[in-house]
């Protein structure tokens, strides 16, 4: 447990990645693709900190001993999500597989949470390996790329029928943390087939799940606060908000943040570094650090002590049944909802 000014932190790292994106992965004929793809995300590792920065052969394939040593050693994650990304479209074993995490998180029992994926157009197959990752796994998290392409298709929204059919199998088995990167676009993918839009749908037609919306929909940041704040069982995912605005962007960071804060609500606000794009040790101690730069900020919420915790650690840790000791606790209940869930029966509540 990280502890600062005789504070102790319970850190969940709650979006992170165990890619293979070297050129050996890289699908014949689609090159052009892989390799713009991981070196979008390496230009996006140039918003932190220069220390930090890698070498794109490193960063194409981060090595075991070095992921362990950046998450757990020296950046202060007591438990850390993997998340899954396949474009198999690009590489040939996948981006970021289940598998692949898998291995990582069977080797480390406790150290990790794995979450699987779906791709709804993938039909009747996809649904067999969804339902055998979990059953394998145990996840009860998955990780959803609506803007992934797949055969002819380049996206599919979460309003989806048979994405529907994919999630009332989620709700029944449990999977009920769904992770859906709503946030920047990378290269060659249509940033359009990241909008909010489809989980405000979704949300309020399956009460039984969480909706983690990574990267808060930016740079749609007010539609999604808008969103959000009506929706209870929709959460505000920091992975990009921290890494790619803290150090490079810091007035638009406070500008996000205090709408986040104001609309959304430290209960459900959760860390993600995006590793390995970013390496946690610095997000963590810089958001221990922070505070609005100026009086401009004087109308968003202060962030505390507490909210800090919850944001880092515990909101992530309520939501996926992660036990903290208890000098990590705080006297609110993280992870909350609100008051806003619907009425089962509205006959009766016109009555």
């Amino acid at each position: 447990m990280y502890e600062k000014d005789g504070e102790k932190y319970f850190i969940v790292d709650s979006h992170m990645h165990y890619w293979d994106a070297s050129p050996e992965n890289w699908v014949q004929g689609a090159e052009q693709y892989a390799k713009g793809w991981i070196e979008c995300f390496h230009a996006y590792q140039g918003l932190g900190p220069a220390e930090t920065h890698q070498p794109l052969e490193e960063f194409q394939k981060v090595s075991e001993e070095q992921l362990m040593r950046e998450e757990f050693e020296e950046g202060h994650v007591d438990v850390a999500i993997l998340q899954s990304t396949y474009l198999r479209e690009w590489y040939k074993n996948g981006f970021n597989t289940s598998e692949r995490n898998g291995y990582l998180a069977e080797k480390y029992p406790g150290k990790f949470i794995l979450n699987t994926r779906f791709d709804p157009r993938d039909g009747d197959a996809g649904m067999r390996e969804f339902e055998a990752n979990v059953q394998r796994y145990g996840s009860i998290g998955a990780k959803l790329y609506t803007a992934e392409w797949n055969g002819d298709s380049r996206g599919f929204k979460l309003t989806d029928p048979e994405c529907y059919r994919f999630l009332e199998r989620a709700q029944e088995l449990g999977v009920k943390n769904i992770h859906v990167h709503k946030g920047p676009t990378i290269w060659p993918l249509d940033k359009d087939a990241f909008d909010v839009a489809d989980v405000d749908h979704a949300a309020t037609d399956f009460q039984g799940l969480n909706f983690i919306v990574e990267h808060v929909g930016l740079p749609r940041i007010e539609d999604f606060c808008f969103m959000a704040t009506q929706e209870p069982n929709v959460y505000a995912g920091l992975s990009v908000v921290l890494g790619g605005l803290m150090h490079a962007r810091p007035k638009f960071f406070a500008k996000v943040m205090g709408e986040l804060l104001f609309w959304v609500g430290e209960d459900k606000m959760t860390f993600g570094s995006d590793y390995n794009i970013w390496t946690p040790k610095w997000q963590i101690e810089g958001l221990l650090d922070w505070d609005y730069p100026s009086d401009e900020y004087s109308d968003y919420p202060r962030l505390g002590t507490e909210g800090k915790k919850k944001i880092l650690g515990l909101n992530a840790a309520r939501l996926y049944g992660i036990e903290v000791p208890a000098e990590c606790q705080v006297s609110g209940t993280p992870a909350a909802q609100d008051d806003a869930e619907l009425v089962e029966d509205r006959s009766v509540a016109q009555a």
